[in-house]
């Protein structure tokens, strides 16, 4: 049981120096634009890498869980709302999986 304090106690060292860290070494404006296009696009990144993996996952078959990514897709490259996106693309996965 004391090793679950220690790893607590880890994760919660580790969670504090990432965001403690960029705000005590870094006082000065970032002038380069590569470092700063990089860090503008990082959440970006994170967050599909999140998301693909569970859009696979979410149902019982791939092809009904593509079906709906790829109507999510055309519909957000066509600026779609938020709502019409996640419902269509919901709706889409949900009649491909009845019929598969």
């Amino acid at each position: 049981m004391n090793n679950v304090y220690a790893y607590i106690l880890l994760m919660a060292v580790v969670t504090y120096a990432i965001r403690a860290l960029p705000l005590t070494l870094i006082r000065k404006e970032i002038k380069s634009t590569f470092i700063r296009s990089f860090l503008y696009y990082v959440p970006y990144a994170t967050l599909a890498a999140m998301t693909f993996p569970a859009i696979l996952n979410a149902t019982d078959n791939r092809v009904s869980a593509l079906a709906g990514f790829g109507v999510a897709l055309i519909l957000a490259f066509n600026k779609k709302s938020l709502l019409t996106v996640a419902g269509l693309a919901c709706a889409t996965a949900f009649i491909v999986e009845l019929f598969i």
